[in-house]
């Protein structure tokens, strides 16, 4: 009996030090001083927003944008104008919390992609009024989409979740396409919030028995990702330096007011400061966020 309580004695000593030998290796990894910082922040409803101190911050240094990438970004902005103005007229008809919540979160979201505008010196970052847009289709879809939810509650819930599904698609086509690292770490947490928004959305039709037929997504895809849990995205080294690293150009602004939340109308802008050789390291995240740099179930090596 004493020879077997020795043994096992010295089976948890050996094991104890291996664990504490091993999360020493694991710390060391990580240079002392270096920071990481989150894109997003994820309430416990899925509500998802961009959190703009913390992407200025984790800019890397890129080429300058190639025409399809510029095209892009301006196709995005005005899909989360889109996504934030039709939220607001259902909110103002309607009174259901989520669409503020989730419309505020739109603002964000428009907010990070005028951030990229901004950082690569881009002229075409005013947004225009609510429910005013400067590219034709999404004017159409502005009418067509507040008049979908314009029936019910209900109907408007059904025509939330009609919207991220939209989105989610025109995300991962256009992850196909861009290869600056800037704009990846920004359209897969937009994907990310997508994602969770299509959850909230879910969350709330289950509850009140409603049934959703997916339109843009198969039932499939649908269904694995209202049926897994919230993501919460990435994190990116904070960069250390005074300047603002432009497309191997030096600009020695600092860090401006960023832009207000808010449900409609312009957006403040700030002068902002990039960030050059970023690290990125996973932080978690559920199924199908589309993106490079850590998916799937939990962790993975971010991109940079």
């Amino acid at each position: 009996m004493k020879k077997k309580i020795k043994n096992l004695f010295l089976t948890l000593l050996v094991a104890a030090t291996l664990v504490f030998t091993t999360s020493c290796e694991k710390e060391a990894l990580v240079p002392a001083g270096e920071q990481y910082a989150s894109l997003i922040e994820v309430a416990d409803d899925g509500i998802t927003v961009f959190n703009e101190s913390n992407l200025k911050s984790t800019m890397v240094e890129t080429p300058a944008l190639s025409e399809s990438e510029l095209a892009n970004l301006l196709q995005m902005k005005e899909e989360e104008k889109l996504a934030r103005d039709v939220y607001t007229f259902f909110y103002q008809k309607w009174g259901t919390p989520i669409f503020s919540r989730i419309s505020l979160a739109e603002n964000r979201h428009l907010n990070a992609v005028i951030t990229l505008l901004k950082y690569y010196d881009r002229p075409d970052t005013l947004v225009g009024d609510t429910g005013v847009f400067s590219i034709p289709e999404f004017q159409e879809l502005y009418f067509e989409l507040t008049e979908k939810g314009s029936d019910s509650a209900k109907a408007a819930l059904m025509t939330g979740a009609l919207i991220e599904e939209m989105d989610i698609v025109d995300l991962k086509e256009a992850l196909t396409i861009v290869e600056n690292e800037n704009i990846i770490r920004v359209f897969e947490h937009l994907l990310i919030a997508s994602q969770n928004h299509l959850r909230a959305f879910n969350r709330q039709m289950v509850n009140l028995g409603l049934v959703y037929t997916p339109v843009y997504l198969t039932q499939e895809e649908y269904d694995r990702i209202v049926n897994t849990p919230m993501e919460i995205g990435h994190r990116y080294r904070v960069q250390y330096h005074g300047h603002n690293h432009r497309n191997g150009q030096v600009n020695g602004r600092g860090q401006g007011q960023g832009y207000g939340d808010g449900n409609g109308g312009d957006n403040g802008n700030g002068d902002d400061n990039g960030g050059n050789n970023g690290d990125g390291e996973g932080n978690g995240g559920g199924n199908d966020n589309g993106g490079r740099g850590g998916s799937g179930n939990g962790g993975g090596n971010g991109r940079g």
